[in-house]
């Protein structure tokens, strides 16, 4: 038996309470820690957390479940118990490189990973601004926050002077973004892949509603499953591996020169993918903290 702590800031989320089920299913104690709330205590020889007033002890492994507005500090308290030798799902490096989408795509592209032509800047000229939009092949053209989540702040701009005007905008309110073609064969879909300790355990696609370019679920996107080809479950498990994520949702665009890679999520949703593929996820997470946690050398 473990004693697993789940790092989640709301216990009643679907992700939590379905790996609170598995864990407790195979025999296992559950912690569930609000991160935000955390104290660290960082001193020689001896790191250690308080939560709620009290030393937290005896905990064998950690899943972080860190939304993206608490990544600073989740990535904070992540960092504290890799201090304490404790094993993490997903180690507190591979999660600050995954949220940083600039820094993600640079480096999937350095691995030779496909992924959407992709532009950033820092000027609010007219000629940046056109240069931006033509390094990824004009209008339409998609315009992302940096900050953004579920497909907030992502906007399709239909023609170059809608989208130097939202690059404009943008810039002058010193918000980071991409600007990134617009793969049109894709229509409206992506994959979202799911990987657990370098395994493929489940894989959806997930379709816009009409209307909408954005796929995503929580913007009335449907999903269903699919059979990937080899190319797609290559190209997912190797993003996943460079950016040293053990646990990763990573989507997938269809387009005619093979998958590329839009975005690897570090804290994947789980009630999606098992809705979509029937597949109990949440106890593959649990085993491959098993395995972690069972199979590592003694002191």
């Amino acid at each position: 038996m473990m004693r697993i702590a789940i790092l989640s800031r709301n216990k009643n989320l679907y992700s939590t309470r379905r790996l609170i089920e598995a864990a407790e299913k195979r025999g296992h104690d559950v912690l569930v820690i609000d991160h935000m709330k955390c104290v660290l205590a960082i001193e020689q020889g001896r790191p250690h957390i308080y939560y709620d007033g009290k030393e937290i002890t005896g905990v064998n492994a950690v899943i972080p479940r860190i939304g993206a507005s608490a990544t600073f500090y989740g990535t904070a308290v992540v960092r504290q118990f890799e201090m304490m030798k404790i094993f993490t799902a997903v180690e507190s490096q591979a999660l600050v490189r995954s949220r940083d989408k600039l820094r993600s795509l640079q480096i999937l592209a350095r691995a030779g990973l496909g992924i959407p032509k992709t532009a950033f800047a820092n000027s609010p000229k007219d000629k940046d601004i056109d240069s931006v939009i033509d390094v990824v092949g004009g209008a339409p053209c998609v315009i992302k926050l940096l900050e953004g989540t579920q497909g907030i702040g992502v906007i399709l701009a239909d023609n170059k002077k809608s989208a130097s005007s939202v690059i404009e905008a943008f810039l002058k309110l010193d918000a980071n973004m991409l600007v990134q073609e617009f793969i049109s064969e894709a229509k409206g879909a992506d994959l979202r892949v799911f990987i657990v300790d370098g395994q493929i355990v489940g894989a959806m696609k997930r379709q816009a509603k009409e209307g909408e370019f954005r796929s995503n679920l929580h913007r009335g996107g449907k999903a269903t499953v699919i059979n990937l080809s080899p190319e797609e479950r290559a190209t997912a498990i190797k993003a996943a591996k460079k950016l040293g994520l053990g646990i990763a949702g990573v989507d997938l665009l269809q387009s005619s020169r093979g998958p590329l890679v839009m975005e690897v999520n570090s804290s994947p949703g789980l009630e999606g993918i098992e809705g979509a593929t029937g597949i109990d996820i949440a106890t593959k997470i649990i085993e491959y903290v098993e395995r972690n946690e069972f199979n590592k050398p003694g002191e």
